[in-house]
């Protein structure tokens, strides 16, 4: 079996999305990650998927609510990215501007896209989580994603043809 890290360092190779995951906790506090694992798995019903680390500061919450929104960061969105990748920050709402969707989900301004999402299933998979979500509302808006790839955030150069 290949160490944590020669798997972390193949797996760089890969150029995902970022997204940030945002729920409510019990107390009805906003709280999220950012995650790059997601995916959609199904068009009818709509569903996808994203995987939580299991020592995420959001887990619990994401873990006991029934509901969450995936944010997919626009490529200005560098920023809101790392903040809510950090352990070190306690409210990373803090200045960060949101709305609470009729959900009551937390919804990041200016992000490229949104789901608003209902648990549907939930998989204890090693050191993450994986969250099944059914899409129940979805926005989007014009700009270029974020993009992460080789530990380092990038942007599209544009088409290949």
């Amino acid at each position: 079996m290949i160490s944590a890290d020669e798997f972390r360092r193949t797996l760089s190779h890969f150029a995902s999305g970022v997204t940030v995951i945002t729920t409510c906790d019990r107390d009805g506090r906003p709280t999220g990650l950012t995650a790059s694992a997601f995916t959609s798995v199904s068009l009818e019903p709509p569903l996808i998927l994203v995987c939580v680390d299991n020592k995420a500061q959001s887990y619990p919450a994401l873990l006991a609510g029934k509901m969450f929104a995936v944010n997919i960061l626009g490529l200005e969105q560098e920023v809101v990215s790392r903040r809510f990748a950090t352990t070190k920050i306690e409210n990373k709402f803090e200045g960060v501007p949101f709305t609470l969707s009729p959900l009551g989900l937390p919804l990041l301004d200016n992000a490229l896209a949104q789901l608003e999402c209902a648990t549907v299933n939930v998989h204890l998979e090693g050191d993450h989580t994986i969250l099944v979500g059914r899409v129940e509302g979805a926005s989007s808006g014009p700009g270029a994603p974020l993009v992460y790839f080789r530990g380092r955030y990038e942007r599209l150069s544009g088409p290949t043809t």
